[in-house]
């Protein structure tokens, strides 16, 4: 604000001659800390999730519960949440098959393939490692189905 001489204008009056709201200004978000056990229950969780990629938090509740974790239902989908896990499911409106925007036109039909490296077909896989991950890349000969170096 505008100071004019020494007088001073109190916040109060600040706020309603800008029109804003004094508490959301005033207050100040907590950030809280997770405790010790949430992050045991955190390193758990993926774990589990690591071995089990299906399980969701009602599954992931039940483990816990079986290893001796007094936990319910809503805490384990708000740490799950938290990680960013989620179980893997068939999600609905997958078979878009026959929809203009996935249908890409075979350039082989019709083709008689009858001599090597006339085409090739390429594969990308994602393979987790002991620590980390990497990528395998397969070029394949069609003709005589053959890995090419």
């Amino acid at each position: 604000m505008v100071e004019r001489g020494h007088a001073r204008v109190h916040m109060k009056r600040q706020y309603k001659l800008l029109s804003i709201n004094r508490t959301s200004l005033d207050r100040k978000p907590k950030k809280k800390q997770p405790s010790d056990v949430n992050i045991q229950l955190m390193h758990l969780i993926d774990e589990i999730y690591t071995r089990h990629l299906y399980f969701g938090y009602r599954r992931m509740t039940a483990c816990l519960q079986e290893r001796g974790f007094h936990v319910n239902v809503k805490r384990i989908c708000r740490l799950m949440k938290i990680m960013g896990l989620e179980a893997i499911y068939p999600k609905p409106n997958l078979s878009k098959r026959l929809h203009a925007k996935y249908c890409r036109p075979y350039l082989l039909r019709g083709l008689t393939i009858d001599r090597p490296n006339q085409v090739w077909g390429v594969d990308i896989t994602y393979l987790r490692m002991g620590k980390g991950f990497m990528y395998l890349f397969n070029i394949i000969d069609w003709y005589s189905r053959k890995v090419i170096d």
